[in-house]
């Protein structure tokens, strides 16, 4: 960042968003990592914060929206700079969008922000454009003839993606789907329930100033509806982890015994890992070994499972999981899960540059290695056993198809159904279950459990 920029521009929440933006746009690093970072550097307060969160995540998760309605008010310029086009989206989202922030106040802002950043010309030039748009008005989606094309502007996701969901799940679902990732996310907690109760956690974090509310989605889970979770004493003393609701699912599908062996194949950063822990008993032998290809993420998986007072079952090994048949003996685990490598198209709503970034010829490399660690672990369960195979993705390439050609290969593997309350189990489909960002406003998530024969 330029040396000219005063102090107090930088300081800017707005000047802060515009700076994040530009990185999410070169790539590198995902949206919800530059933002805690900005916060962090910039020492922000919660409300600044908070402001910086929705600015940041309402423009790209609008983007192609917001261009659309950018577009007749760009027409006749020669060429627009990035950083001044991310500034033109970002002011748009706030004038559309922001109700408590005056018009008057965004369009000084904007200008100033392009006069410091560029010039006078180029301040001029986004004042103009702005102030035609608050005179003009933006433009109809129903003008979009193709009806494709107008609803994949009007949830703004790429047109390969838009169609992918309409061929599987409607035209109507895929709006409800993209309309509900402009909706803030929330976050929720895992609750260690041998120390406390889900209601001892609640009213020990409303002593923190945080007020949640029990999970609707999880026996184990809570939702924060106000402060920062990470930052309270039960997080401070291992009784609760910061988690996704729908991923708390993962572990109980195992039903997990007391004395087993368990197999995490695909274990950072631990989350999982330690909840299948709270199952197992030391005493009686049980262990769940965990894996990950790499040993930064290894040591992560050992920091958590300490942190949560669980390591005296968790074993942790640098390993790809494609090659366990390798390292372990056949009939070894009597557990095994599978949290695959995927797109991620079910955080969608956390991350939403993930819609942007990803192609459509990601679909055929990934299916590849998820079926290839499948076939891997499937050879070190015991007769009997349960695989639960999992991912943070809603395409059906990722999950179902996969799942389908592992059978296929494997018939000594059946489907069973996965296990959970009964307004969960209301979505599956033959035995599977997929939950989207609009179901329960948590991360899209597949869970499938397959048995071996004995």
């Amino acid at each position: 960042m330029s040396n000219k920029i005063p102090k107090s521009m930088k300081k800017s929440v707005r000047f802060v968003a515009l700076h994040a933006l530009e990185r999410v746009e070169k790539g590198g690093a995902y949206s919800n990592l530059l933002i805690n970072d900005a916060i962090l550097k910039g020492k922000l307060s919660d409300k600044d914060a908070r402001l910086l969160t929705g600015l940041v995540y309402g423009t790209i998760s609008r983007q192609l929206l917001l261009d659309y309605y950018l577009s007749p008010f760009l027409k006749g310029a020669k060429k627009v700079d990035t950083w001044v086009r991310l500034l033109l989206r970002l002011s748009l989202f706030q004038l559309l969008y922001l109700d408590k922030v005056p018009d008057h106040a965004i369009l000084n802002e904007a200008t100033e922000i392009a006069k410091v950043r560029g010039n006078v010309g180029i301040g001029k030039f986004v004042n103009g454009v702005l102030r035609n748009v608050q005179r003009r008005g933006v433009p109809e989606i129903a003008a979009i003839e193709d009806p494709l094309e107008r609803l994949a502007t009007e949830i703004s996701m790429p047109m390969w993606l838009t169609e992918r969901f309409v061929q599987q799940i409607g035209e109507e679902n895929t709006r409800k789907l993209g309309l509900s990732l402009f909706e803030v996310s929330h976050v929720s907690a895992r609750v260690d329930l041998s120390s406390i109760t889900r209601a001892e956690a609640i009213a020990t974090l409303a002593e923190d100033g945080i007020k949640a509310e029990e999970s609707i989605v999880s026996p184990y889970g809570i939702v924060a509806k106000k402060g920062f979770l990470a930052g309270s004493q039960l997080f401070h003393y291992g009784a609760l982890t910061v988690q996704d609701e729908s991923s708390m699912l993962v572990a109980p599908a195992l039903q997990i015994e007391p004395a087993m062996k368990v197999l995490d194949a695909c274990a950072a950063p631990g989350g999982k890992t330690t909840h299948i822990a709270t199952f197992l008993d030391a005493t009686a032998g049980g262990k769940v070994t965990a894996l990950d290809i790499h040993s930064q993420k290894v040591k992560l998986i050992k920091e958590n499972a300490a942190r949560l007072r669980v390591e005296d079952v968790v074993t942790t090994q640098q390993l790809d999981a494609r090659e366990a048949h390798e390292e372990f003996e056949a009939g070894t685990f009597d557990r095994i899960l599978v949290d695959a490598p995927c797109s991620g198209l079910g955080l969608m709503r956390r991350k939403p540059d993930i819609k942007y970034q990803k192609q459509a010829s990601d679909f055929e490399r990934l299916p590849i290695i998820q079926g290839e660690i499948l076939n891997s672990v499937a050879q070190t369960l015991k007769p009997g056993g349960l695989l639960v195979y999992s991912t943070c993705t809603i395409l059906k390439e990722e999950n179902q198809e996969v799942v389908a050609r592992f059978l296929q290969a494997h018939p000594e593997f059946k489907l069973v159904p996965v296990v959970a309350n009964e307004r969960i189990t209301s979505k599956l489909v033959d035995e599977m279950l997929t939950l989207y960002p609009q179901d329960f406003m948590t991360d899209g998530f597949f869970i499938s459990c397959l048995k071996k024969e004995k």
